[in-house]
């Protein structure tokens, strides 16, 4: 990279943080401080676009700590927005090789339901069906364990699809996305899925890392501002600011935060602060922790003739 590229990639960065970011005084802020950075040629010696990358992104936080908001390195080709089918073909590319972030699904010793999904949440349109295939197998087991440590983000209408197999009844209010910009609002409710839901009455456990960030944030604050699930971990990454890609170069990719997350039970969201866990252990022993307190419940259960072997099995897992 040589330095007119340079500038090219960084004064277009600054017009798109300062035309959508989230809040639109502190985006022209950051644009006007990238702008007269470049103009004075601070960038010109990175000529390699990972260490651009860190240098960029290390000044568009300043002042704000908004993880969201990047200049991204990626060692492969960067999907162009503004191409659909490139996209399209981008991310159902990545979800089909994930299994659609479903990393783990397993009826556990005990009849204990385990779904870790990882690396995302990807869009319902790409994984909605890997997503339900999961629930549905999970949905007789007595007790949840929804293992988010290494969720790093996704759509929060696949958000609302988790949440859709853990309520019943009437539609359960779950986000708002704000756009301060233009005060409109998108609301996000459970709705009808098909096949068998695992319900809103069971118990469910949540396990969170430092890592888990964004939606993989979301769906941990939406469950638990519901009271439905205990969370046991780490204080989550603190990201609540949903955010657009934009190409500006094959390998660098602008990520900038378009709207906020309002949540109807608090009132806020995990922006800045992350999500305190209900229990708050080490990541590494949280699935320990987690998958004791559910075999507990299951023992706690009636002991019909139908149950007696799977208390068998809760009580043999222990003692192994």
């Amino acid at each position: 990279m040589h330095s007119d590229e340079i500038r090219t990639i960084v004064d277009r960065l600054a017009a798109l943080v300062s035309e959508h970011y989230v809040f639109p005084d502190v985006g022209r802020e950051i644009a006007d401080r990238l702008t007269k950075a470049a103009a004075e040629g601070r960038y010109d010696v990175l000529t390699d676009p990972e260490q651009l990358s860190v240098q960029v992104t290390t000044d568009l936080q300043i002042g704000n700590q908004d993880k969201h908001l990047r200049l991204k390195f990626h060692h492969g080709e960067v999907p162009d927005e503004t191409d659909p089918v490139e996209e399209e073909n981008y991310w159902a590319t990545r979800a089909h090789l994930d299994a659609g972030g479903m990393a783990r699904v397993e009826r556990l010793p005990g009849n204990i339901g385990l779904l870790e999904i990882k690396p995302l949440l990807y869009d319902p349109s790409h994984a909605g069906a890997a997503l339900i295939a999961a629930m549905s197998l999970l949905s007789a087991t007595d007790a949840l364990i929804l293992d988010l440590r290494g969720c790093l983000g996704g759509s929060p209408d696949q958000v609302a699809l988790v949440c859709s197999h853990l309520f019943d009844g009437e539609p359960v209010h779950l986000n708002d996305l704000v756009t301060p910009a233009t005060g409109t609002v998108r609301q996000f409710w459970t709705s009808h899925v098909p096949g068998p839901r695992f319900g809103g009455t069971k118990p469910i456990w949540v396990l969170t890392s430092g890592s888990t960030f964004s939606g993989g944030e979301e769906l941990t604050y939406d469950l638990q501002q519901l009271g439905r699930a205990k969370v046991v971990g780490e204080r989550t990454g603190g990201g609540a600011h949903p955010r657009q890609g934009f190409k500006l170069h094959s390998h660098l990719e602008a990520t900038v935060p378009l709207h906020r997350a309002l949540n109807p039970v608090s009132g806020t969201n995990w922006e800045g602060t992350g999500i305190t866990p209900d229990l708050e252990v080490p990541a590494t022993d949280a699935y320990d922790i987690a998958y004791r307190e559910a075999v507990d419940h299951v023992l706690a259960l009636p002991a019909t003739p139908e149950r007696l072997p799977l208390l068998d099995e809760a009580r043999a897992s222990l003692v192994g």
